[in-house]
Order: C-alpha cells, then sequence, then structure tokens
C-alpha cells in the first residue's frame, strides 16, 4: 500500500528536522570526547565543564565550544587527539594547574579555535603546525617548561601571544608570518639574541615586553616601529638603547631600568635663522657718517654686556640652586655631630639611650665602635655603630623619618662613608631572637633579590636591638605619595615646580601638568600596580621557599626616585609562630587587593570602602567609583575602560572566600593584560 502524496509530504519534514537537530548538535559526541581526553587527569570531575541549562534539557548533548578548567587544581597528560575531533571548539582556558606533556601540531589546527590559554602549567615540548593554517588569535602559554623548539609559522591569525617565564633561550621562528599580531610578551625568556633578526617586522604591534633576557642590539633601530607602541619595556637586558625625552615620555623609566648601556640624546633641535648675505653686504657697504657707525658699535657692545650678565646670572642661579638640593639630600654630611660627641662624653661606657617622640630603645653595648655594622655587597667595608651613631647625629629627630608600628621601630635615614645614602631600621620584632637566628634571617632576606621589592643591605646587632640597613627611596612610600605629597614637604628636593608632558599628549603646548599632576594619571598608577604585583608574586612564587608578607599595605611600599615600587617590611615572622601559621598567600592577595582600590580611587580604602567598591564593580558601576583627578587627566575611552577592568581585578583579589582569590602570578598576568582587552572589556 503505497503512501499519499500528505503523508510524503510529513515525513519528508519529519526527516529534515531531525538532519536540522543533527546538524546543530543536539546529538553529537562532544562530551564523549573531552570525558575520553582528561580520562587520565588527576582532579578532573565533568561537573566542572557539563552543567545543566535551559539549552540543555531542550538539547541531549549539545556541542562543546568552551573548556575552561582554570585553578582546578589539575595535574596529569591530557590526551589531544579527543579534543581534536571537537569542530565547534571556540575557547580553552586550563591555566592555573600542573598539566604536564607536550601539545601536538594537529590540536592548533581544530576549526573555530580562537583562544588558547595553556599558562602556569608543566607543559613542554615542541610547538608547531602542519602546513595548514591556526584560526587561533589569543596564544598564552606563559610559565610553562616550552624551549627553543618553538615555530610560529601557520598561526597567521594571531593577534596576542604571551610566552613569557620560558626557557626558550632564542627567540620562536615564523614572525615573519605574523602580521595581525598586537600583543607579544617574551619577558624572562633567557633570550640572548638580536629582536632585528626576528621581530623586527612586526608593524602591528601595539604592546610589547621583551624584558628580563639576555638580548643584545641598538634601541629602538634593531626594534619595530614605536610610533604605533602603547607599551614597551625592555628593562633587564644587553641593549645599546639611545634613550631621549620622548621614549620616556611615552613609555615611562620604568621601561628602560637596566636595559644596557644607556646613551642620552636629545631631540634634534630646529637651527636658528641666519642672514649672512645681509650681514657681509653691510660690511662692504661705506657708512653714511661716522655717527652711524659709532651708534652701531654702542649698540652691539651694550648687547653683549646684557648677554654676560644674563649668562651670569644664569650659571649663578643654576649653581645655587644645586648646592641647595645637594645639601638638602647629603645633609648627613655636613651636619655637625656635635650632640653626638658631648652625649658620649656624659658616658664613657654604655648601655645607650635613644629617645623618639613616642618611645625609647635601647642599645645594650659597652663600647659602640666595637659592634660591626655589615654591608652585605661590601664585605670589606669597616663601620661600626659608632659610624650609624655618628650618620643620625645621635640617632636625632632630625634623622627620623618614620616612628615605626606593629612590631617594626624608627626608621632615620643617614649618609654613611662611601657616599652610601641609607634607611636605618629598628627592628623591635625580634628584639627576643638570638644572634645566630637573627643573622640566618638577615642573610636569607638579603638574597631575595628582585626590582620591586627593597633588598635588605646591611645590618648591626646592637645587644638586643637589630638595625637594617636598606637603600633610601627618595621618594618615601605609596601613601604619603597619594595621600600627603606634595601638599606637605617632600623627603628630598622640591619637585612641585617640575613639569612633564602628559604620555597621550604628544608635544603639545596645552599638555604640561605638574609633577602633582602626573602622579595622579593612570598611566604611572597603573605601573606601580603591576610593580608590586610582580614584586609579591616573586615573593609567593620565585623562589624555593614561600615569603608571606603578612602587612602589606600603601605605607609598606616605598617609591625610587623613578617611582618604581619597593616592597618593604616582609620576612620576620619565624616558622612556628602563631602569626606564620595563621597568615597565607590569599591573605597578601587581599592586601594587594585594597592597595589597588586606593590607586583607584584616590582615597584612604577601609572595610566599608571595599564594600562599597565591590557593590559598584557587581552593578558594572564601576567607573563612579574611580578617581576624579584619574577621569580629568584621561581623555580617551580606553584608559576609562582600563581603569574600570583594574577595579574588576581588585574585586577579585578581595573576595571574601580566600579560595576565590586569584594567585599574584594570575594577578600580574590580569593587570598587564589591560592594554589589549579594554576595548572589549564592556562586552
Amino acid at each position: 500500500m503505497g503512501f499519499s502524496p500528505l503523508c510524503k509530504i510529513f515525513f519528508l519534514i519529519f526527516l529534515s528536522v531531525l538532519s536540522s537537530a543533527e546538524s546543530n548538535g543536539c546529538n553529537n559526541k562532544d562530551q564523549e570526547l573531552v570525558l575520553k581526553a582528561f580520562s587520565s587527569v588527576s582532579g578532573f570531575k565533568p561537573s566542572l565543564l557539563f552543567k545543566s541549562t535551559d539549552k540543555n534539557k531542550k538539547c541531549k548533548n549539545p556541542p562543546v565550544t568552551e573548556i575552561n578548567l582554570s585553578s582546578c587544581n589539575l595535574s596529569g597528560i591530557v590526551s589531544w587527539g579527543f579534543l581534536n575531533q571537537l569542530t565547534h571548539l571556540k575557547s580553552v582556558d586550563l591555566s592555573d594547574n600542573s598539566l604536564q606533556g607536550s601539545v601536538p601540531g594537529g590540536f592548533w589546527l581544530i576549526p573555530g579555535l580562537v583562544h588558547v590559554n595553556l599558562s602556569m602549567n608543566r607543559f613542554g615540548g615542541n610547538i608547531e603546525t602542519s602546513s595548514s593554517s591556526s584560526s587561533i588569535q589569543v596564544l598564552n602559554l606563559s610559565n610553562n617548561r616550552f624551549t627553543n623548539s618553538f615555530h610560529l609559522f601557520g598561526f597567521t591569525e594571531l593577534k596576542s601571544l604571551d610566552v613569557s617565564d620560558n626557557d626558550l633561550r632564542f627567540f620562536p621562528s615564523g614572525f615573519d608570518g605574523l602580521s595581525k599580531l598586537e600583543y607579544l610578551n617574551l619577558s624572562n625568556c633567557n633570550i640572548s639574541e638580536n629582536p632585528k633578526d626576528s621581530i623586527f617586522k612586526l608593524h602591528s604591534l601595539k604592546s610589547l615586553d621583551v624584558s628580563n633576557n639576555k638580548m643584545i642590539g641598538s634601541f629602538p633601530s634593531d626594534f619595530p616601529p614605536l610610533q604605533n607602541l602603547n607599551f614597551l619595556n625592555i628593562s633587564f637586558n644587553h641593549f645599546t638603547v639611545h634613550l631621549n625625552s620622548s621614549f620616556t615620555e611615552k613609555f615611562g623609566r620604568s621601561s628602560f631600568i637596566q636595559a644596557g648601556k644607556i646613551i642620552k640624546s636629545k631631540p634634534p633641535k630646529s637651527k636658528p635663522k641666519q642672514k649672512p648675505i645681509v650681514a657681509n653686504q653691510n660690511l662692504h657697504r661705506k657708512p653714511k657718517s661716522k655717527n652711524r657707525v659709532l651708534i652701531l658699535g654702542i649698540i652691539i657692545a651694550a648687547a653683549g654686556i646684557v648677554f654676560l650678565i644674563t649668562i651670569t646670572s644664569l650659571i649663578i642661579c643654576y649653581v645655587c640652586r644645586r648646592r641647595k638640593i645637594t645639601k638638602r639630600k647629603k645633609w648627613a654630611i655636613s651636619k655637625p655631630i656635635l650632640p653626638y660627641t658631648m652625649k658620649l662624653d656624659h658616658k664613657s661606657s654604655g648601655p645607650y639611650s635613644f629617645e623618639t617622640e613616642s618611645r625609647t630603645w635601647v642599645a645594650d653595648i659597652k663600647e659602640p665602635s666595637s659592634v660591626p655594622v655589615i654591608i652585605f655587597e661590601k664585605p670589606l667595608m669597616n663601620l661600626s655603630f659608632m659610624d650609624l651613631i655618628a650618620a643620625t647625629s645621635y640617632f636625632g629627630k632630625e634623622s627620623l623619618v618614620a616612628e615605626g608600628g606593629a612590631g617594626n621601630g624608627p626608621v632615620y635615614t643617614a649618609v654613611l662613608p662611601g657616599d652610601l645614602h641609607v634607611a636605618i631600621r629598628v627592628l623591635e620584632k625580634v628584639q627576643g631572637l638570638g644572634r645566630g637566628e637573627a643573622v640566618d634571617m638577615f642573610v636569607g632576606l638579603s638574597r631575595l633579590k628582585h626590582p620591586n621589592i627593597l633588598p635588605l643591605s646591611g645590618y648591626c646587632i646592637a645587644g638586643k636591638e637589630k638595625l637594617l640597613i636598606y637603600e633610601f627611596m627618595p621618594n618615601g612610600d605609596l601613601h604619603r605619595w597619594l595621600h600627603e605629597l606634595p601638599t606637605g614637604q617632600s623627603n628630598v628636593e622640591d619637585w612641585r615646580s617640575d613639569s612633564w608632558q602628559h604620555p597621550n599628549e604628544g608635544s603639545s603646548s596645552n599638555a604640561i601638568f605638574s609633577a602633582n599632576d602626573i602622579k595622579m594619571g593612570w598611566r604611572i598608577r597603573h605601573r606601580i600596580a603591576i610593580g608590586i604585583a610582580r614584586g609579591l608574586a616573586y615573593l609567593h612564587h620565585g623562589g624555593s621557599k614561600t615569603v608571606i608578607h603578612g602587612n602589606l599595605k600603601s605605607s609598606n611600599v616605598l617609591l625610587s626616585d623613578d617611582f618604581e615600587p619597593r616592597i618593604a617590611d616582609f620576612g620576620f615572622t619565624r616558622e612556628g609562630e602563631e602569626e606564620a601559621a595563621t597568615t597565607t598567600t590569599e591573605d597578601d592577595v587581599y592586601c594587594f587587593g585594597v592597595i589597588l582600590l586606593e590607586l583607584l580611587t584616590g582615597k584612604i580604602v577601609c572595610k566599608e570602602m571595599v564594600k562599597w567598591v565591590r557593590g559598584l564593580v557587581r552593578e558594572r558601576q564601576g567607573i563612579q567609583g574611580l578617581d576624579k583627578s584619574l577621569l580629568m587627566l584621561s581623555s580617551d575611552d580606553d584608559s576609562v575602560s582600563e581603569m574600570v577592568e583594574c577595579l574588576r581585578v581588585g574585586y577579585l583579589c578581595t573576595a571574601e572566600l580566600s579560595k576565590k582569590r586569584p594567585t599574584m602570578q594570575q594577578v600580574v598576568g590580569l593587570l598587564k593584560d589591560l592594554y589589549r582587552t579594554s576595548t572589549v572589556v564592556d562586552s
């Protein structure tokens, strides 16, 4: 019995609907493939990926378009071959785990895959594709174990590449084909080559970081065009750097710290207009009268005298100003030490007491010259406690820069023999520590070296008192810089009259800001935030042993002469103490988040302020919490978007549940990514 025409029509419609459902992926095997791919991975749970949604109820087996297993404590080896069959896959994030093994070339060729983040794992091996082209646009392989077998041929769509913190030793090959690359991070990869042979032709770059390598060559001649770059960091390399003010104005001084041999140059000046022909013609003409010649001579002589007087006055003013600045910076050398001499005359032997406004500390010693001062970088330098007394005028109030708190005693400034400008802290919290244990602690702290932590330069043990010696930071601490200076007096020369061009305004005459304005600008605050994050990440993850700060706040962040932040007052909690047992890295992350909010709001942040800002971020009203001066100085939308996104980073760091807070390595990545994500933060 044959089907009627109407039945045939219904049957064809049914087949069409069934075919459409299959083409939409409702009956595919993606979930099964994912389970097989992670079957050998410890810590993997299907519930981490496959959650029930309204869409899942309509579609029993929906296609897998995204794999997000970031910070899931995974370890083992992924079976990549199963993932290669996921034709709908667009994004993979396996960051911050302990996954191992290599990634086969077929994975990079998954059609439609645009975003891959494998950072902070233990991946290694080769990175390469076949002759086919990859569709990946964002690739993050930082903090892994990749070596020099790194080939970028085929990654033609790549816009962002981060391979920092790998032992590459050589530039990856294939940069010539990356015509769309805008963001490149090759920092801390142990590369010793010249960038001209690899990245010179990357004309589309907007952000470039090659810091902490051993690269050679010349800047800027061996680098891609600088006019398109918004961010650049070549610090800690072996370049020959031809540096002028336009580079430091655009990228900041911190971008060139210890970049190699610095050759300072000035932008070319336009030559003054000259009229030699007219002058020569006048010489050959006969004067109409002797009076005219006499008048002309008088005018020339008078002009010369005025010129000489003006030049002499300027030179005298300059010399006087320099002497005034030098005296202010190095007052300890010229200040008489009579008060110290007189007091010691009354007491031929110790102990010696030193008073501040709020406390008294005692050096229980008999003879100050018998107590040595140890300077780590200069072990042969013969200094004693008496030199500290002399350099601080008997630890007088004029050399006192901070009273201290939370177990940290007073801080003094001094210039020691050898022109060493230092800060001396009396460390009260370890008074009960034995000499041997204290020396071990100080030696261990001196080995912590990072551009964004304040290294311990030396120490002196005077009885129970332990005095620590640090390099003097001329711009004081971050708290004073944000909330007091320049209203109050600076620690060093008065820089309120100085000015710089705003980095976003070129050389326009309307773009001149005072130091008080520039400190309020977003770019310098962002650099400070990244510096603090890098320093704290080093303490947490950079050594064989985790160092927890335990008391991180803006007053414990010092600023160098180029406003590079240095974290201070860390590492004084001993193992087994109650404080050490209860303080975690997550607590440090929270404290960093508070500093980040302080930088962005311009206000002193308390618990209520944290709740208020977090509420604004949740309601997508973060712009209302920003410092008004930041908004006034930020003329472009990208900067405002970056600041709002930075508030979100602070939101993550101050999460109430400590397990939800990111690690400091992740925070560094988030802050560094602000430049390239500012255009999509609100999407």
